[in-house]
């Protein structure tokens, strides 16, 4: 217990001379190091909070208002009209000041109201202009001399670099589409699914919708819309996530992998260490905002930052109705588990943040500690794994008081989890394809009991050194992540780096105290065994196939003049009309972050055209559904009204699950001259049972890596059948956009190798 004597700033004894005090001058020094610390951040967050509250405008503007005003005035010129002299003859006559005085000082309170009206006014026009949408239909190459004039006037509003939440304010807010709109997209969604009956039965219903108890839904949604941030958000996280009663693991957690080429060390410490590392130093620029706002690329046009704000500290907590997203300020250690134990590892000693070579050496004393799990210990991450309300009672009959409580608050309120786990992963040995179909396996479920679930994050670093990611999906959307993992690798791989013998960098203190052991009392292996059989079950209906596809990349695509994007989606619209001898119900996602707290929209990528344009390919306009329906639907329940359209709608399956992983940070990667640091990329499970999940990952210029998902259960699929589907699918379009393709392929054979 060498570290509770440490922490232990003073001891006293009393005897019958008195109280013998005993001071710890090295505990005090640590704890005022860790109070500044704590100061360091308060004041950091109170400058932040000025700097993007006066955003586009800076606090130094205020000063070149006061003098500005102060020099008319000199000059015998009143700016103000009067309205100086009006604040001058109602100041308080308690202010005892001379003439001079009551001047200065009405200068300076309507110089201040200047100010905070043209920071308004400012505002307001910026977000006047990121209303504007209309650059996204702009012909490439063809700009019109409007959305010319607009980006010019974005950039003078942004001119000055901003913070990582500045423009939140500005952003425009969801606009609420109409009835009409909504539902004549719908159907234009459905007609290449339905036949002719169908069709007309599906539009009779949407019509009774519109004319009857649609426009009544409407009225509330559009008062909510009035009201709150954004109409849709917070429903959809309560509805689509939180709400599920079913396992979060595979049907809603999903994964980020490792390099796929390279490994940067295979000691499982060193890379634990430089993985911790680069996660704290990324928090470190989310706490003090010095990340860039994410933008789409090629623009000025900023997105929303709202999802970063839960991305560390947070756990979703279990409830009998509805889960709870827990965020915590600050923590400074993480969890981890190791061959069925849980420790707490502090990454912060006296205000500082150890070293990646000091992490390295306590990882190492948690793979070394020899002692066994406690009974009951070694499986209970499977508690989060199963159904979410046999957890939920769980948590609170066993976990809600003692020593259970106190080690439970450590894995939630830690910074992130960390499993270290004991097998080999990644796309190696005499049958690589086989073992990167493992690896996907191993980090979207693992063993069922060796991940936190409820996590915003769960770290994986395997024995061989390859490491991954498990993410909870309520708290934020993919590219979130996705963006924290690129940062990750490359700080990993490029920054820190590692030494000749593959051990982390910088010094190590040797008096750092142990990683501290979670104690235990659980008498419920029955409540554990059950939650495990539910999450094995899952886990082993779950069919992952992932495959690099080196054929071409974007690169060749954009040549033939199209989207890589729309290029993939309708490859994938001609893969499974071969695999299943049908059209399906296919998704997309699409984000909404041009708006404030937007999340994810979807394309209803199968339309009139691509199933016209895959049955003339097999023979010799993307749509969105709009998450209006939703928000309906919701309105609807509260209400307690039943609609029969709205029911058959979103009881449709998603039997095609689809999902672009961007890269954002290519300046990251040299890909030019290390081309082997390419990212896998991640994926997630299936969302129908009869269905596939596919997300892929479009990696320079000439690769895009897939990961496809469906279970066992279902016969009619079958995911490495369909990822060849995929692969002949995208071959097939080549050749036809470029007949000269298929003559290059086969002057070279090592291409396809």
């Amino acid at each position: 217990m060498a570290e509770a004597h440490q922490a232990v700033a003073f001891q006293f004894t009393i005897t019958h001379e008195g109280i013998d005090l005993h001071l710890s001058y090295q505990a005090l020094n640590q704890i005022y190091l860790s109070g500044l610390r704590s100061w360091k951040k308060r004041i950091s967050r109170i400058k932040n909070r000025i700097i993007k509250g006066v955003y586009p405008a800076s606090p130094s503007s205020w000063l070149f208002v006061v003098i500005a005003i102060l020099a008319t005035m000199y000059m015998q010129s009143d700016p103000s009209m009067g309205i100086i002299t009006k604040i001058r003859e109602h100041l308080p006559l308690s202010l005892s000041l001379s003439a001079q005085g009551q001047t200065v000082l009405s200068v300076l309170l309507f110089s201040t109201l200047l100010w905070l009206s043209l920071i308004l006014a400012l505002r307001f026009c910026l977000k006047l202009l990121l209303s504007y949408h209309q650059w996204m239909f702009e012909l490439h190459g063809r700009i019109s001399t409007k959305t010319k004039v607009w980006a010019t006037l974005v950039r003078l509003l942004s001119s000055r670099k901003p913070l990582l939440y500045s423009y939140q304010t500005s952003l425009p807010h969801l606009p609420v589409p109409s009835i009409k709109d909504t539902l004549e997209r719908y159907l234009e969604s459905v007609k290449p699914l339905l036949d002719v009956a169908g069709f007309q039965r599906m539009t009779r219903l949407a019509a009774e919708f519109e004319k009857s108890l649609g426009n009544r839904l409407q009225k509330y949604l559009k008062l909510k819309a009035l009201w709150a941030t954004n109409y849709v958000s917070d429903w959809w996280e309560e509805y689509v996530y939180l709400r599920s009663r079913s396992p979060i693991m595979v049907n809603s957690n999903y994964y980020g992998m490792d390099f796929l080429y390279v490994t940067p060390t295979a000691t499982q410490a060193a890379r634990a260490g430089n993985t911790i590392t680069a996660l704290f130093l990324y928090r470190r620029k989310v706490n003090r905002e010095e990340l860039n706002p994410s933008r789409i690329p090629g623009t000025v046009i900023p997105l929303c930052a709202a999802q970063c704000e839960r991305m560390f500290n947070t756990t979703r907590t279990p409830g009998e109705e509805t889960d709870v997203l827990q965020h915590w300020q600050d923590s400074e250690f993480v969890a981890v588990y190791h061959r069925g134990r849980y420790f707490r590892l502090w990454v912060y000693r006296a205000g500082r943040l150890l070293s990646p070579r000091e992490i390295q050496y306590q990882i190492q004393r948690i793979l070394d500690d020899p002692s066994p799990p406690s009974p009951g210990e070694d499986k209970l991450g499977a508690l989060t794994a199963g159904n979410r309300m046999p957890w939920a009672q769980v948590r609170k009959q066993f976990f809600s008081s003692g020593v259970n409580k106190r080690s439970l608050d450590c894995i939630e309120k830690a910074a992130f989890f960390v499993t270290l786990d004991d097998q080999e992963e990644g796309m190696m040995g005499e049958n690589p394809s086989v073992n990167l179909d493992r690896y996907a396996k191993s980090l979207l479920h693992g063993k069922c009991y060796d991940r936190w679930f409820d996590k915003s994050l769960s770290v994986v670093v395997y024995k061989n050194g390859k490491n991954g990611l498990n993410a909870e999906h309520s708290w934020a959307d993919a590219p979130i992540v996705a963006h924290l993992w690129e940062f990750t690798l490359a700080t990993d791989a490029f920054h820190l780096g590692y030494t000749a013998d593959g051990n982390c960098r910088g010094e190590i203190e040797h008096s750092l105290p142990p990683p501290q052991r979670l104690s235990w009392d659980i008498p419920l292996q029955t409540h554990v065994s059950e939650s495990l059989a539910v999450a094995q079950a899952l886990a082993d209906d779950v069919d992952c196939h992932v495959f690099p596809f080196r054929e071409f990349g974007k690169g060749c695509i954009k040549k033939m003049k199209m989207s890589p994007d729309s290029f993939v989606q309708l490859a994938l619209q001609l893969a499974y009309y071969r695999d299943r001898g049908t059209f399906c119900l296919t998704y997309e996602a699409s984000m909404t972050r041009l708006f404030r707290e937007g999340r994810t929209e979807t394309v209803r990528s199968s339309s009139n055209e691509s199933c016209a344009f895959v049955l003339a390919l097999e023979a010799g306009e993307v749509t969105y559904f709009i998450l209006h329906l939703f928000c309906l639907y919701v309105v609807s329940k509260y209400l307690g009204v039943e609609s029969p359209f709205l029911k058959e709608v979103l009881s449709e399956p998603w039997r095609l699950s689809t999902s672009q992983t961007p890269v954002q940070q290519m300046e990251l990667f040299d890909l030019v001259n290390h081309p082997e640091f390419i990212s896998l990329g991640g994926g997630f499970g299936p969302v129908a049972d009869d269905g596939y999940g596919v997300s892929y990952i479009i990696m320079g210029e000439e690769m895009i890596n897939f990961h496809v998902s469906c279970k066992h259960s279902c016969t009619e699929t079958d995911s490495h059948k369909f990822g060849s589907q995929i692969s002949q699918a995208m071959m097939d379009l080549m050749t036809l956009l470029n007949p000269d393709f298929k003559e290059a392929t086969k002057a070279n054979p090592d291409k396809q190798s």
